[in-house]
């Protein structure tokens, strides 16, 4: 298989832009043309032999076309592929101001000041974390050191890549007839000798004695990686568990292990939480180019690690029992039972259910909840729907352009001014394959012949005028719905199910007349943080905030607790 392309594009720089990425000649196929037009005619080759385009780098100006035009036939040509203005600096004060709201509205990725000598590595700082972004969420992993060996894309399978893709686990999938799906089946020691289907062969990590399991859902594989609950010695008590690995308690768990508090992370699905599903967080501060949230999840638990926190993913909390009389608090899962002196509620909230049956019963075989990251993958040339008019929404909309033939958002507002933010509509209305829908809902839709989504039954929700559709895919993000089911009643939550805190307490849980602290319950020693807090931005820069902020609470609770 051909090396993924590069292709520069200038005339007058072309001979500084082919130097600058001569570095990346290992790995791919650079290639040059001094026109738009050589430029068009070498994608169509690379798209004729199925050659993958990972990148577009051009100059600001071109000799024979416009250069935003040009970007749209390439775009249009291969749309996966990140594109990256080079402007010459002499030039950089005036096409920057020109050019800034095209970036604004997405017809390219970035704009880079053209490198002026050797080693410039901010210039190729920016081209490395694009060429990492289109890896990660575009590319086939040439590294299989976890291999899903499976004859169909079943919804078990597509669960467990989806995870292995938000942990950042390289992976591939194989078929049970191929040499590699046939060196895990001889591996395979069932208790009937016959191999289910997905098994997972971790190929080239010593996870266990036994490489070859059947999972029979993502626990089975989580555990096997980060371990059970009931790893920790039964005796030890720590300062600080976080429910949650999501943007609060992900943040929670940085400050919590670098100020020297012990602290542990129970996550019941995957590290990064409903941010980690976010195909590109563009508005996320310290981030100029924008970073995905699963990127985003990893750095911060990586960052976490490195100060000492330990997590454990796919052991959801079933019970939280409020410790009495300076007792620690107790954190039950089916994987054992974790005892903290504090413990932070970071455990987010969830998409809310359609509640149409016929599509329920089709989630994981083309009905998705959250952007699904893997299936988007398998949506080339179709035609998907999206429903939800948040900002989560209209990042799943934006990714899933890259790959399908057209993208439908659904909303039952008049329009999305109020729930998503400029850039993002922006980026929407500038992007020839992503439609708006206004004032619609769903209300049937059903399977192909293949037993994979076949269509959907739209309805007006103005006139009560039905209209039925084919459909590839349906990306399901509309609204939030709590996840704390398995807090005591000690613990007070609004109408809503949200978590009360600070002063919106109720007033007979104030001690001396005082509410407790602003992120802090009415149980001692009890906080929250991010989405699940009652009256929460619901935004990923506020939930990290809130999450740092609450481990100041923490440390000056345990302080008076005589703890530290």
């Amino acid at each position: 298989m051909a090396d993924p392309l590069i292709l520069l594009v200038s005339a007058d720089e072309i001979a500084v832009l082919t130097e600058q990425f001569r570095r990346y000649e290992h790995d791919y196929d650079v290639r040059a043309a001094t026109t738009g037009a050589e430029a068009s005619a070498v994608l169509r080759e690379a798209v004729e032999r199925g050659q993958a385009v990972a990148m577009l780098v051009t100059e600001s100006e071109l000799s024979d076309q416009n250069m935003l035009m040009a970007m749209h036939e390439w775009r249009t040509l291969v749309p996966t592929a990140r594109r990256v203005v080079a402007i010459p600096i002499s030039r950089f004060a005036s096409d920057s101001v020109t050019l800034r709201p095209y970036l604004q509205k997405g017809k390219f990725d970035t704009y880079l000041v053209l490198p002026q000598g050797r080693r410039d590595e901010e210039f190729h700082y920016a081209i490395v974390e694009l060429l990492s972004d289109w890896g990660a969420t575009v590319a086939a992993s040439v590294i299989d050191s976890v291999r899903i060996i499976t004859p169909d894309a079943s919804p078990l399978a597509l669960a467990i890549r989806d995870f292995l893709d938000r942990t950042g686990f390289p992976h591939r999938t194989y078929p049970p007839d191929s040499p590699q799906g046939q060196a895990a089946i001889a591996l395979y020691d069932g208790p009937d000798g016959v191999a289910p289907y997905p098994l997972v062969h971790m190929a080239a990590r010593p996870f266990a004695e036994n490489p070859i399991i059947a999972p029979t859902s993502v626990r089975d594989l989580a555990a096997l990686i980060y371990g059970r609950p009931s790893d920790i010695e039964v005796d030890t008590v720590v300062d600080l568990a976080v429910v949650g690995a999501g943007p609060a308690g992900l943040a929670a768990a940085v400050y919590g292990a670098s100020e020297g508090l012990s602290t542990i992370v129970l996550e019941s699905e995957v590290i990064g939480g409903q941010a980690g599903t976010s195909s590109m967080i563009r508005n996320y501060l310290g981030f100029p180019r924008g970073i995905s949230g699963t990127r985003l999840g990893q750095r911060a638990r990586v960052q976490a690690i490195r100060f000492g926190a330990r997590f454990f993913t796919g052991w959801p909390v079933e019970a939280l029992v409020p410790g009495v009389d300076g007792a620690p608090h107790t954190l039950v899962t089916a994987g054992g039972s974790v005892h903290a002196r504090a413990v932070m509620i970071a455990s987010g909230v969830a998409y809310r259910r359609l509640g149409v049956a016929p599509l329920e019963e089709l989630v994981g075989a083309g009905v998705n909840y959250g952007a699904a990251m893997t299936a988007a993958r398998e949506m080339e040339d179709r035609d998907v729907y999206v429903v939800g008019g948040g900002n989560s929404a209209g990042q799943a909309a934006v990714h899933l352009a890259r790959f399908a033939r057209s993208v439908t958002i659904l909303i039952r507002r008049e329009d999305l001014s109020s729930t998503m933010s400029r850039y993002l509509i922006d980026e929407i209305e500038w992007n020839p394959r992503i439609s708006v829908r206004p004032c619609t809902e769903i209300i049937d839709g059903g399977p192909d012949d293949s037993g994979q989504l076949g269509w959907l039954q739209l309805c007006d929700v103005r006139t009560r005028a039905e209209e039925r559709v084919g459909a590839g895919g349906l990306f399901l993000l509309i609204g939030a719905a709590p996840h704390c089911d398995w807090l005591p009643d000690d613990v007070r939550r609004d109408v809503h199910g949200f978590v009360l805190t600070g002063r919106d307490v109720p007033t007979e849980c104030w001690i001396d007349d005082l509410p407790p602290e602003n992120l802090a319950t009415c149980v001692p020693g009890i906080f929250a943080a991010g989405d699940i807090r009652s009256g929460s931005m619901k935004r990923v820069a506020s939930a990290s905030g809130e999450g740092a902020s609450a481990v100041s609470l923490v440390h000056g609770f345990l302080e008076q607790q005589g703890t530290l």
